[in-house]
């Protein structure tokens, strides 16, 4: 935490040595972000716009045309034809296999690349942003960081990371692809690399 070289450790080669799949993790990503979408833009059909129960005018006789409703898509103020409607579901399927490989080749990444970054300990006094920023600041860390915690009920970290606009904090076991790729450096503790290693190391 203050910055300084203490020590070594020795990655599970199965988690962090996973050889790259660029279409596989592209494959991924695309899901991750279409399943995350949600349905916000929504039109009325004519049946749900307000009003029209009454014929504007008789069938014959008149010289205009006929109608049976002033809530005709045709007419101002009525129904949408052919609008965005909420139902819509963009949600994508992929096995747990997929995912959990993807996931792989990012964390494989960030060690080959040197954006990850081992904390022998991540513990605060006191929830305040500017224990985090001091910790930071002694990092050789770039852009967006991304800090994995064992648990999200270590409280203390999560709310003093609240603020920090370029840090997000992510339990251990909830890694994912999309989360890493979004993030140029991955800071770990110990304790949260022991919760990685654990829960997606490939089952034999």
């Amino acid at each position: 935490m203050e910055g300084s070289v203490v020590g070594e450790r020795e990655l599970d080669s199965t988690v962090f040595a996973t050889t790259g799949n660029s279409a596989l993790l592209h494959q991924v990503a695309i899901a991750a972000r279409a399943n995350a979408r949600l349905p916000l833009a929504h039109t009325k059909t004519r049946g749900e716009v307000r009003g029209g129960g009454k014929k504007p005018w008789k069938q014959k006789g008149t010289g205009r045309a006929r109608h049976g409703s002033i809530r005709s898509p045709i007419w101002r103020g009525g129904g949408v034809t052919f609008g965005p409607r909420k139902e819509r579901n963009w949600e994508q399927r992929l096995s747990k296999t997929m995912r959990r490989k993807a996931l792989l080749m990012c964390l494989s990444d960030k060690v080959s690349s040197g954006h990850l970054i081992l904390l022998d300990r991540l513990e605060l006094s006191a929830p305040k942003t500017k224990q985090v920023a001091m910790l930071l600041a002694k990092l050789p860390v770039s852009g967006k960081m991304l800090l994995a915690v064992p648990s999200l009920r270590e409280t203390a970290v999560v709310r003093a990371s609240r603020n920090l606009p370029a840090v997000e904090v992510i339990g251990a076991a909830n890694l994912n692809a999309l989360a890493i790729l979004g993030h140029e450096t991955l800071i770990l503790s110990l304790p949260a690399l022991e919760v990685v290693e654990a829960t997606f190391k490939p089952k034999k």
